[in-house]
């Protein structure tokens, strides 16, 4: 930060002011009224303001959140952003400041048409290239600067600030001398351009909120004179721009108007006055760009933006005796140079647009997603509404594609390969991701609230999965997380806790932390959506009452439970069954994996097997084989339906499944769908003899059949992965 910051709030005005009411305004904005007519005009200045009134409101309220320092926009969206993508946007904006200085040098130049008309007259000359003058010109500013920094270019700004008030005042005053001739509010002029081609050419002067921006490590006060200065300006150049509009179209026909582009001195009262005034307004602008432009180079190397560290050192450095930028208006006068040796100013001009419409784009998205982070770090004394900001950034970009799609294209391009090149380089900054998770975190929660309030829809009618499994074998075995990816992939929610046993105290948190670290690790690119949390414990019955309680991160509370045990260590089943009374009366469906070593092989077959005293599950096992194949694991993956049947019960049974898988439009084919007969007591022997090869088995079981003992869970010793399946009610397909 500049120790020696001397400015207030007027130099902000005066430089955003003098660079709005600048080349453009003498140049070709009676071009513009020509092409598109006073109504184009009207509606150039409207769009215009409509992304910078945003910008400035914008602006105001960033500025009044932190302590802003030197960099202008660079500073404020870099620490508002993030450094990487700060770093992005403020290269492309010293670009834009530096070839700004360029732009309106070649309007000083222009300035001098009348005279080098009068010599080339006077002196039988053809002197027509106006680089005789800017090139010339451009030195005799570089020379001023680097030897006299800022404080020269200040004192300088208020003289030709004055000027260029007394230049307009004489415009305004003029007696239309071009008539008579019929007004026209719209344009007539034959061939006349495309509107968004004369909006490019006018936009840079709406640029002027950045170039006030620029001063703000010179600034006592930026949080007052920022906001206070740069809403001033914009206010006050839409108004002249207006009355702007009105004078021309008044004073002057379409075709004079683009006929002459210094047609504001025949307008007039004192003619030679235009002139003078052009040259006062381009050389203010060129002074406060090339003030800004060094500043906001320096804030960058500042920030070790550039992977090298002696190039940020050299772009930091400024003068012991104020922090004057030299390095960086070495640079910028170099930039400067080569686009004013180019000499199209309309060339120039949609340059200097493209990516200062991305800035304020950015500055206008800035304030927009800080609305609805809801950062508690975000406190401003001012306060735009997001509506605004949201417009300002939308038009941004919007214009952007209209005004030269290529352009656009590139400019985002350029800037998405600066930003990936810094986040390279500097992969421990933080980019985009702090303000989007907060921006998620809202949304999130706000859908949560909205899911539970409107939740008046019978769950049983249209039922998806809200499920949560609770395991102390996380690290040993993958099964049960597995399940839990499947089901919430794509049609449920997902929450899998790692069960810690012991008394909640310091070295409990730090193991559950730990945990909760390595089991996001081993979750990472398996194409899951499954939330992930630990609990800690006195025991497994106590944190199974405490899960069961949780609302869920769907907002509207979990409705299945899923347990799992290894076909090796079935005492951990000893655990999951004392506890089902409590888990039923919660209203849970509840699932047990049963992991074999075979696992869940080729994830090709999942079997359903269906028991005549079994059908209040067998809705649930169907739908959750369909959701499960929803999955890309389960691609090339198929349903088989098994029903048992006792007797000739065989057609009557078929014919209901049949139905079941029509009405819940269920894609199993009627082939896939089979009636095993059995007797009493060789159900597993018959389950064995179909399914023992099937990559994952679902088998349902009811309250009575457990009895207090495992025998219902036992003696499938060469099978896959079984899912046993019991549903708190039976449940309609819909």
């Amino acid at each position: 930060m500049n120790q020696n910051a001397k400015f207030g709030t007027m130099p902000v005005f005066l430089t955003a002011l003098s660079t709005i009411l600048g080349a453009i305004l003498f140049l070709r904005f009676g071009w513009a009224v020509g092409q598109v007519g006073f109504w184009g005009v009207i509606g150039i200045i409207f769009i215009g303001h409509i992304i910078t009134i945003p910008t400035a409101l914008a602006v105001a309220e960033i500025a009044t959140n932190q302590r802003v320092q030197g960099g202008g926009a660079y500073y404020i969206i870099s620490r508002s952003f993030g450094l990487n993508i700060g770093g992005a946007i403020g290269l492309a904006l010293f670009f834009s400041q530096a070839i700004s200085v360029a732009f309106y040098v070649i309007a000083f130049g222009e300035a001098f048409e009348p005279l080098l008309t009068y010599i080339n007259n006077t002196f039988d000359l053809t002197i027509e290239d106006r680089r005789w003058i800017s090139i010339p010109a451009m030195a005799i500013l570089s020379i001023i600067i680097l030897t006299n920094g800022a404080n020269v270019g200040m004192k300088a700004l208020y003289l030709v600030v004055f000027v260029l008030l007394v230049s307009l005042l004489f415009f305004f005053l003029g007696d239309s001398p071009l008539k008579p001739y019929d007004i026209q509010f719209h344009s007539h002029v034959p061939d006349n351009l495309n509107f968004f081609f004369v909006f490019t050419i006018i936009f840079p002067a709406f640029t002027g909120l950045a170039a006030g921006l620029g001063l703000s490590g010179d600034l006592k006060d930026p949080k007052r004179s920022i906001p206070r200065g740069t809403l001033w300006a914009t206010i006050a150049g839409m108004l002249i721009y207006i009355a702007a509009a009105y004078k021309f179209t008044v004073s002057a026909s379409p075709e004079e108007l683009v006929a002459d582009q210094l047609i504001m001195q025949r307008i007039a009262i004192w003619g030679p006055i235009i002139p003078i005034g052009l040259a006062a307004a381009s050389l203010s602008s060129a002074l406060g760009s090339i003030m800004v432009a060094p500043r906001t180079l320096q804030a960058i190397g500042y920030d070790n933006i550039f992977p090298e560290a002696r190039i940020n050192h050299w772009f930091a450095r400024g003068k012991k005796k104020d922090n004057e930028p030299v390095n960086g208006s070495l640079v910028t006068i170099l930039i400067a140079f080569v686009f004013i040796i180019v000499g199209d100013i309309n060339f120039v001009a949609q340059i200097i647009s493209m990516f200062f419409m991305v800035t304020y784009a950015a500055i206008c998205m800035v304030s927009f997603l800080e609305h609805f982070a809801a950062d508690p770090a975000y406190r401003p004394t001012f306060r735009s509404k997001w509506y605004i900001s949201l417009t300002g950034a939308v038009f941004s970009f919007w214009i952007m594609f209209q005004m030269n799609a290529i352009y656009a294209s590139l400019s985002i391009l350029i800037m998405g390969l600066i930003y990936f090149a810094i986040t390279y380089y500097s992969k421990e900054r933080r980019g985009l991701n702090k303000l989007f998770r907060g921006v998620v975190f809202q949304l999130s929660r706000q859908l949560q609230i909205f899911a539970q309030r409107a939740d008046k829809e019978d769950r049983e009618i249209s039922w998806r999965p809200f499920g949560v499994c609770i395991s102390h074998d996380t690290f040993k075995r993958r099964s049960a997380f597995d399940v839990m990816r499947w089901l919430s992939y794509k049609y449920g929610f997902g929450t899998y806790i790692h069960f810690i046993k012991g008394y909640l105290n310091e070295e409990t948190t730090e193991e559950s932390k730990a945990s909760l670290k390595r089991l996001i690790n081993l979750a990472r690119g398996g194409k899951n959506r499954v939330f992930l949390d630990t609990i800690i414990s006195p025991s497994y019955t106590s944190a199974i009452g405490q899960v069961v309680q949780l609302s869920g991160i769907s907002g509207k509370g979990n409705n299945l439970i899923l347990f799992e045990f290894s076909r090796t260590e079935p005492e951990t089943l000893k655990e999951i069954l004392p506890n089902y009374k409590m888990i039923e009366s919660a209203g849970f469906d509840v699932c047990i994996l049963n992991t074999s070593y075979k696992s869940f092989g080729y994830k090709k077959e999942l079997h359903i097997w269906i028991r005549p005293d079994d059908y209040e599950n067998a809705n649930l096992m169907i739908l959750l084989g369909y959701i499960i194949l929803g999955h890309p694991d389960w691609k090339k993956g198929q349903i088989k339906i098994f029903a048992l049947f006792h007797g000739d019960e065989a057609q009557n049974k078929r014919q209901q499944l049949l139905e079941l898988v029509k009405e819940g439009r269920l894609p199993i084919s009627p082939s896939n769908i089979e009636m095993v007969p059995y007797e009493k007591g060789n159900r597993k022997q018959v389950i064995s003899t179909y399914s023992q090869d099937a990559d994952l088995t679902l088998i349902g079981f009811r309250n009575e059949m457990l009895k207090g003992s495992l025998e219902f869970f036992e003696g499938y010793t060469d099978f896959g992965n079984i899912l046993f399946v019991s549903a708190n009610k039976a449940m309609d397909i819909e």
